[in-house]
């Protein structure tokens, strides 16, 4: 199953007064993943914020965490596109450490909308090739 793998590693402003990973972030986190994977598959934000074609806000998101993450601790992130749909498409993550503890995880649902109305509009043909291209495909 395609995925796009990227690392990140968990900086002081990142965790809570009790020295762990502040839950929002791990959000932060893999939105960083997200991003990256837009970019080197040629939709990045700035192309959209540009072209003001189609944005692609997140709708729903839900993280789960199983181990803490400290200061220092770097992380694998996994981002797998899980389903494309008509208007839409989720993606999952996985987190993990060096040993290959499972650390957390996280999904993010996204819709395709006209910039100029704010409405639900089809995934553009180019972008929802590129999407079943990288998605899971069993």
């Amino acid at each position: 199953m395609p995925t796009f793998k990227d690392y990140y590693t968990v900086q002081l402003h990142d965790t809570d007064a009790a020295g762990i990973l502040f839950f929002a972030n791990q959000l932060k986190i893999v939105h960083n993943v997200y991003e990256s994977m837009l970019t080197k598959a040629g939709f990045g934000f700035q192309d959209r914020f540009r072209k003001r074609d189609f944005f692609i806000p997140i709708v729903h998101a839900e993280t789960d965490f199983y181990h803490p993450l400290k200061d220092g601790d770097t992380v694998e992130i996994i981002l797998e596109i899980e389903k494309v749909g008509t208007t839409s498409f989720t993606l999952s993550y996985k987190l993990t450490i060096f040993d290959e503890t499972v650390v957390g995880s996280a999904k993010t649902v996204h819709v395709t909308i006209d910039p100029e109305s704010g409405k639900k509009i089809p995934l553009p043909g180019k972008f929802k090739e590129k999407l079943q291209e990288l998605a899971c495909n069993d």
